[in-house]
């Protein structure tokens, strides 16, 4: 019983280490399409802030937090970009940030499916993101894509001449300390 307390200890020690590396975002890049009038039409969101323990060999433990600052909205438009930030779409003064936060991981062939509880203006949908993950050195790039529907999180109202349906393409460099 004395020899396995110190094995106990070493394993609960690295373990802690482990899950206590803090990960820096380096590079990120959202960008987001949707129709408009029929015509593709699309922007990008920054203001990444991310925490990002994810680990292929132990899913279960794996975690990913993070969040978007939507009024660094560009579509190249300024005047559109002041509407999709006023109230009519996504009320930038009251709801600052887009989060995302991870349920649960799978992997599916040579990627992964995240599960994540998504909320913008204070409406959270679960939703699957299929995802690439590569690690290089200290180094760990995600690149995903989601579709989710705008009216389920209040952005807009119906419309005839705007989609409801948003594809969402998520690149972001972490690296590991």
């Amino acid at each position: 019983m004395k020899r396995i307390a110190p094995v106990l200890l070493l394993l609960l020690s690295l373990v802690f280490a482990a899950s206590a590396q803090k990960t820096t975002v380096t590079k990120s890049k959202i960008t987001f399409e949707i129709k408009n009038l029929g015509i593709k039409t699309g922007g990008s969101i920054g203001g990444v802030q991310a925490n990002i323990q994810f680990n292929p060999a132990n899913l279960p433990a794996s975690s990913i937090e993070a969040t978007a600052d939507v009024k660094t909205i560009n579509t190249d438009n300024d005047e559109r970009d002041s509407h999709l930030k006023s109230e009519d779409f996504f009320e930038v003064t009251r709801y600052p940030k887009i989060t995302m936060n991870s349920v649960s991981f799978s992997k599916k062939g040579s990627n992964y499916v995240g599960k994540f509880n998504v909320t913008i203006k204070n409406k959270t949908k679960q939703l699957d993101v299929p995802f690439s993950y590569v690690q290089s050195g200290n180094t760990e790039t995600f690149k995903g894509t989601l579709k989710l529907n705008r009216l389920d999180f209040g952005v807009g109202d119906s419309s005839l001449v705007l989609s409801n349906d948003v594809t969402v393409n998520i690149e972001i460099e972490v690296s590991k300390s």
